[in-house]
């Protein structure tokens, strides 16, 4: 039985990191990358903070590796991700979840690219502490509220609330 739950949620993490490499070259803005947001707070909700940067994290890297994404896909989904499914878990409310995406990815997560990519192009010419922070901030806000609307009615799913009772959570009605 412990192998079967465990089973499932592994192929519930592989189909969301599937989900997430491939939607977000599709509804990207340059500089943004709003589908990443979306994953996460799905992620956030449905599979809470470990399994949620473990897709994040795969995803960047699968990002990175297949489509030539620069390291700025790792140091924008993770933090979010994890910081909406820490939130998520103490709270039980999803606009949690959607504030530490917010906050996440939108600001740590972009002030931490900053040194990343200094450091990946061996370069600071034209680049400064919040040089990413209005594109991170303005895919996690928009992404955030995507995934928002969506967990609306997935709430209302069976299958969903099934799936999230597998990893150990709920969704409360008031969101």
């Amino acid at each position: 039985m412990k192998q079967s739950k465990n089973s499932k949620k592994i192929t519930i993490l592989a189909m969301m990191i599937a989900l997430n490499v491939v939607l977000s070259p599709l509804f990207r803005i340059e500089g943004m990358a709003p589908m990443s947001s979306v994953m996460n707070v799905i992620a956030a909700v449905l599979m809470g903070p470990v399994y949620g940067t473990i897709m994040a994290v795969s995803s960047g890297i699968l990002r990175m590796t297949l489509l030539g994404i620069p390291p700025l896909a790792l140091t924008g989904a993770v933090f979010g991700a994890f910081l909406a499914g820490v939130s998520y878990r103490l709270t039980k409310k999803v606009w949690v979840a959607v504030f530490g995406e917010i906050i996440g990815t939108g600001f740590l997560g972009s002030l931490l690219s900053y040194p990343v990519m200094v450091w990946f192009t061996g370069s600071e010419q034209g680049m400064y502490w919040f040089f990413y922070t209005p594109r991170f901030l303005g895919g996690a806000l928009s992404g955030s509220f995507i995934g928002f609307f969506i967990l609306i009615k997935l709430k209302k799913m069976p299958i969903f609330r099934r799936f999230q009772a597998l990893f150990g959570g709920a969704l409360r009605d008031d969101l």
